[in-house]
């Protein structure tokens, strides 16, 4: 059967091949140690399970609004005045099933053939695929390490050309979990809006940030960014409610009106009771998302000085989300390797530790490392891999 030509062209998911090679491993007994979840490993707080759970009992089982309940709606809206005090109506919010779709259906909504969307790397791995069904064509700037990944407002000016049409701003990063200052933002903020530049701003990993540090909204910086800005975020990643598919934009009341309409043909609405646990989240809030965060700025500072301790193996510090992204190259290198992508396979194969590389990322130097499993796991796996390089190099 002949497939379309969009979807022929998709890269496939960098996680695809370890993913299954670690599922194939276990199968036949092997102790593997997984460290490529994109999700936290605690269950969802009770109190929203029981809230999205009476409201079945209650017969809330019906179709909603395409955009969302209006109580979501309106609890969104609070939660950006209490964490941003940023403004904003019920048509200037759509919400959707998880992120991931409400990204989706705004380059589907916002882009024509030919447009061409600025994608800083290393890139959550989604965006140029997304943008591509769009019909739209991804630019990348790589940031460089030695700034934490980010890009830089000169490198955004000579990126524009006259088919630019938006850029993304993930903060905290997937995968780097590197963060963008206020004077960043602002500086980047200001390019974007000279080249009239809708910005794209994906705030999924907003509540877990660590050391001290403080995120901030490029919608924040002015009401002129704030009116160029879709800000997305949703409850998968701070309340651990992956698998409740419940996402959320913020913007201009034109694109949001386009978005909704879309969804209304597509998913119809967003399911009726893992709204009623989304409002929850944000109205009876127990600790939970603290406790969370804690847990993980734990278990990052207890791996990080380990992790930079092995032979061939550098790594900037995240200050959110929860994955660490450390450069291989040189481990790689000296024991002989092609590429990092074949060390992965290795290290999977031999060790029985998976990590995935960072070529999906768009830095194939690197490999991503999730911290979202216990602090037992991360530290064998850190042990297998220093045994691993000891036996592959000499350093």
């Amino acid at each position: 059967m002949e497939l379309s030509k969009r979807v022929s062209a998709l890269t496939p998911s960098s996680t695809l091949a370890i993913t299954a090679k670690a599922k194939e491993l276990r199968e036949q007994g092997h102790d593997v140690i997984g460290l490529g979840a994109g999700e936290p490993d605690f269950n969802t707080p009770s109190y929203i399970i029981e809230a999205a759970a009476a409201s079945m009992r209650e017969g809330y089982t019906k179709y909603t609004p395409s955009g969302g309940l209006p109580a979501l709606k309106q609890a969104i809206i609070d939660k950006f005045q209490a964490d941003q005090q940023l403004e904003y109506s019920l048509d200037e919010i759509i919400v959707g099933t998880g992120a991931k779709h409400i990204l989706f259906t705004l380059f589907q909504a916002f882009l024509d053939e030919g447009d061409e969307v600025i994608i800083p790397a290393p890139y959550w791995v989604s965006y140029p695929e997304q943008v591509k069904l769009a019909g739209g064509s991804p630019v990348y700037l790589k940031g460089a390490e030695e700034n934490h990944f980010k890009i830089t407002p000169e490198q955004l000016e000579r990126a524009v050309t006259a088919r630019t049409k938006a850029v993304i701003i993930n903060s905290p990063s997937n995968p780097t979990g590197s963060m963008y200052s206020w004077d960043e933002l602002r500086e980047i903020g200001e390019t974007a809006r000279k080249h009239n530049l809708l910005i794209v701003s994906d705030e999924i990993y907003e509540k877990l940030i660590y050391d001290g540090a403080h995120h901030y909204s490029i919608a924040q910086i002015s009401p002129e960014l704030k009116a160029q800005t879709i800000v997305i975020n949703g409850v998968s990643k701070s309340h651990s409610m992956t698998g409740w598919r419940i996402g959320y934009a913020a913007g201009d009341q034109t694109l949001v009106k386009a978005m909704t309409n879309l969804a209304s043909h597509s998913t119809s609405n967003p399911t009726s009771s893992s709204q009623f646990g989304a409002i929850a989240a944000y109205t009876e809030e127990d600790g939970s998302v603290e406790k969370m965060r804690q847990a993980f700025e734990h278990r990052l500072n207890q791996v990080y000085d380990k992790l930079i301790q092995i032979p061939g193996v550098t790594c900037v510090k995240p200050k959110g989300a929860f994955y660490l992204f450390p450069n291989v190259k040189e481990a790689a290198d000296k024991a002989g390797y092609s590429s990092v992508d074949e060390w992965v396979e290795a290290f999977l194969e031999e060790e029985k530790v998976a990590v995935v590389p960072g070529s999906g990322f768009g830095s194939p130097d690197n490999i991503r490392l999730s911290y979202a499993t216990s602090l037992e796991q991360l530290e064998r796996a850190l042990e297998r891999m220093e045994a691993f390089i000891g036996k592959q190099a000499s350093f």
